[in-house]
């Protein structure tokens, strides 16, 4: 039992070191010049491409009926094209680090949303872990050494657009439930819809990437971000299914630290003790606002193409 348990434990750590290797990754695809339209194209079409091998395994079909095909629509806007639009924009301007810590946010502004609609109990523990990510915030943008450069303040607004709308992705989804799919189908119909959306809108607004070689640093990290990004997801729904929700939970801890991490080794980031004292808040935040057991989980885990 103890194996087993090690053994989940394992695969959650690499899950999470894949997820967090996606956001410096994004860093690097910004770094050239490419935008977020011409990006979340092909991540919509790597994650297409792997999803539906990983589906076809299975041996499990793609339900196309109309209940099904709002859900794959809602999913691919909300749930991916307009929050990686908003994070590969702050992706330009912020430290990937920065954002990794924002998209902590999640399940803190889906507790507030899931109390508007009427879907969650008042919890002073809660609203108290809402209120320490919003100081972990400000210890970001209010002291004048925390960031690198003062102008970058401006530019959190937009980072916290992401986690925003993944949270009333999660709400959504405990609320109106996923039309009888499992988590892979929803990401996999979800990946379909959205290259078909942005295909004409990356080539339109001049940030269509050419699938072709020579590939330079900027296209290995959106390929590689997407497979990352696919096959985590797919640990992700496994674990859950294996070791229950309230376990796998524990992924918003390890995602935040290995996006550091990644940030460090990778990009060379340093950040100031203001910078840290917001990562102590916001781990803090996060032990308070997780859902404990026999708690459901959906309505603070988003299924869409960046989840963490």
């Amino acid at each position: 039992m103890k194996r087993d348990w090690a053994g989940l434990l394992a695969v959650l750590v690499v899950i999470a070191a894949a997820w967090g290797m996606t956001q410096p990754l994004a860093k690097i695809a910004v770094s050239d010049g490419y935008r977020d339209v011409g990006i979340i194209f092909w991540q919509f079409t790597i994650g297409a491409a792997l999803l539906g091998t990983l589906n076809r395994l299975r041996g499990k079909g793609l339900p196309m009926g109309w209940p099904q095909l709002k859900l794959y629509l809602f999913i691919a806007l909300i749930g991916t094209l307009l929050p990686n639009s908003a994070s590969y924009t702050a992706a330009i301007h912020l430290p990937s680090g920065i954002i990794s810590i924002l998209l902590s946010m999640v399940p803190m502004l889906a507790f507030p949303i899931a109390l508007a609609w009427g879907m969650d109990k008042f919890s002073a523990a809660r609203l108290t872990g809402l209120l320490l990510g919003f100081a972990a915030i400000l210890l970001i943008a209010l002291p004048q050494a925390s960031l690198p450069d003062r102008a970058m303040v401006w530019w959190l607004p937009i980072a916290l657009i992401a986690p925003a709308f993944y949270a009333v992705e999660g709400n959504f989804v405990a609320r109106y439930g996923t039309s009888g799919l499992d988590a892979l189908q929803v990401l996999l119909g979800a990946s379909l819809v959205g290259l078909i959306i942005t295909a004409p809108l990356a080539l339109m607004s001049g940030q269509w990437i050419s699938p072709l070689p020579p590939y330079a640093a900027p296209d290995l990290a959106v390929m590689l971000s997407a497979c990352l990004h696919a096959l985590a997801y797919t640990g992700y729904v496994w674990v859950v299914g294996r070791a229950g929700a309230v376990f796998a939970a524990q992924v918003s801890y390890l995602v935040t630290g290995f996006g550091i991490l990644w940030a460090k080794l990778i990009l060379g980031e340093v950040y100031s003790p203001w910078v840290w004292a917001a990562v102590a808040l916001m781990f803090a935040g996060l032990f308070l606002v997780q859902p404990r057991r026999k708690e459901p989980l959906d309505a603070t885990q988003p299924t869409g193409d960046d989840a963490c």
